[in-house]
């Protein structure tokens, strides 16, 4: 709104740089209300996460910016409506100011020395303004340029930046190594808007994977979070079964007490010994609390029973919910760490949403939904596909999709394949009444180990059977399935 109010009308009369700082001035003229001419320069800051963008007057006082900045807040300038432009503060060297090659080969020996580096990359790219480290990578590798201090080889370097800074050659920029990011000049290409084109794309592409790997990784964390607490659970609930154990002793306790208890001293004792009729009357040595009589001692016994055998059952069937709880997440985790782009995440948290699973708070699901573009839908995307042998084959690349292609999307007659043991993808054969061989099943089989947990392992069991013979459990968790009369290969 306030380029709009101060920009609409106006021309651009100039565009320029501050040497080879990332600082773009551009300057523009037009007509206030007032019909007087008006000049206003637009300002871009192009400084990792303290870029910004600032408009000033032609006094160079800020009319306002992107982000608003203070003194008081720990910056070294103020950036807010009123306030004088300050440019930003650099301790480096501004390279137009080196007279000549020799002047260029002093520096770099002397912040050497300081700096106590002998690296040609890190050197310049610490002492001049504007040069970046894998830029300067970049120069040696395309110009077979060592990293050392050699005094010929600083010559070389100091030619070669002169020649980029001067545009002598009438060069533009090419994409050189996209895992380094580094850039280099090219004086082949022709198209001169080749330049915006491929800066276009590549920051473009740059984005979306950054987007991406943040959904991916929030994603994530919630489900390994989730996974932790419900395997401190898991530990819980063992223990307490482990406890259970001794339930038929504390009963066995009781029983021996109460029976004998007209042969029992009526006094407090740490311990008895009596006859186990239960075991040829072999003898049987009880503890006793002694703050409490043998009858006392015999209803504690049969409470702690009873206390632990509802217990047993109590906790048995939390273990089990635990337990199908933590194969489902782990299941998860496999399937965010195989997607490969936003719309496979959306489909993740789409089931998780859908299943209600309980990851954090309502309010910070709908508010990470929010900020990732994420909600819920009905959409299932579309399943890998290949050709394999004449035959169809689909891939489920999640617990939605592979619920979709087992349960609704096969034919009964179509063959199932799933690795044995492991989470993974269901695999499913369009066999469209024709019989593949097990040369077609052994391919299939090692598409599931490939889009499988096990996809690193060898000598992995796959299973497979008609679509027919795998049913759904009623009310299990997508993706979870039971089958029988199923055959199996091992995939080397």
């Amino acid at each position: 709104m306030t380029l709009r109010k101060y920009l609409l009308g106006t021309h651009i009369t100039n565009i320029y740089t501050n040497n080879l700082e990332r600082i773009i001035f551009i300057e523009l003229e037009g007509y206030n209300k007032s019909k007087n001419e008006s000049k206003k320069t637009l300002i871009i800051e192009l400084m990792g996460k303290h870029s910004n963008i600032i408009l000033v007057d032609n006094e160079n006082i800020i009319i306002d910016s992107l982000k608003h900045f203070s003194t008081n807040s720990g910056s070294y300038r103020n950036i807010y409506a009123g306030e004088k432009y300050i440019l930003p503060k650099s301790d480096k060297i501004d390279f137009f100011e080196v007279k000549d090659k020799d002047e260029f080969y002093r520096i770099i020996e002397n912040n050497s020395i300081k700096s106590n580096s002998r690296s040609l990359v890190n050197i310049v790219s610490n002492t001049f303004t504007g040069f970046s480290r894998s830029s300067i990578n970049a120069i040696e590798i395309n110009n077979n340029l060592s990293d050392d201090l050699d005094k010929e080889n600083i010559y070389n370097l100091y030619n070669y930046i002169i020649q980029i800074v001067n545009n002598s050659e009438n060069n533009i920029c090419k994409k050189f190594d996209n895992k380094n990011d580094y850039f280099l000049l090219n004086s082949k290409k022709e198209n001169p808007l080749q330049i915006n084109w491929f800066l276009d794309d590549y920051y473009t592409k740059k984005e979306v994977d950054s987007t991406f790997l943040n959904y991916r990784n929030s994603l994530l964390k919630l489900i390994l979070n989730k996974l932790h607490k419900l395997n401190n659970k898991l530990d819980l609930v063992n223990e307490k079964i482990t406890e259970c154990k001794d339930t038929d002793t504390y009963r066995l306790f009781g029983e021996l007490i109460t029976s004998n208890l007209y042969r029992i001293d009526n006094h407090n004792l740490e311990s008895i010994t009596l006859e186990n009729y239960y075991d040829n009357n072999n003898l049987i040595t009880i503890p006793l609390d002694k703050s409490i009589t043998p009858s006392a001692n015999a209803k504690k016994f049969f409470k702690k029973y009873q206390k632990l055998k509802n217990a047993k059952s109590i906790v048995e069937d939390q273990k089990v919910k635990i337990v199908s709880d933590i194969d489902y997440l782990e299941s998860i985790v496999f399937e965010i760490e195989s997607a490969n782009n936003i719309s496979d995440i959306d489909e993740i948290y789409s089931e998780i949403l859908e299943l209600n699973m309980k990851l954090t708070s309502k309010k910070t699901i709908k508010k990470k939904s929010t900020q990732h573009g994420l909600k819920k839908s009905n959409n299932i995307g579309e399943p890998l596909k290949f050709d394999i042998d004449g035959f169809s084959v689909l891939v489920g690349k999640n617990n939605k999709q592979n619920d979709y292609l087992t349960t609704k999307f096969a034919n009964n007659e179509d063959i199932w394949l799933h690795v044995k043991d492991f989470q993974g993808s269901h695999v499913i054969i369009r066999t469209d009444n024709k019989i593949p061989t097990q040369e077609t099943i052994n391919k299939c089989a090692e598409l599931a180990k490939k889009y499988s947990k096990a996809n690193q392992s060898s000598n992995i069991i796959v299973d497979y059977t008609f679509v027919k013979n795998v049913k759904k459990p009623s009310g299990s968790k997508p993706g979870m399935v039971i089958y029988t009369n199923n055959k199996s290969v091992t995939v080397k």
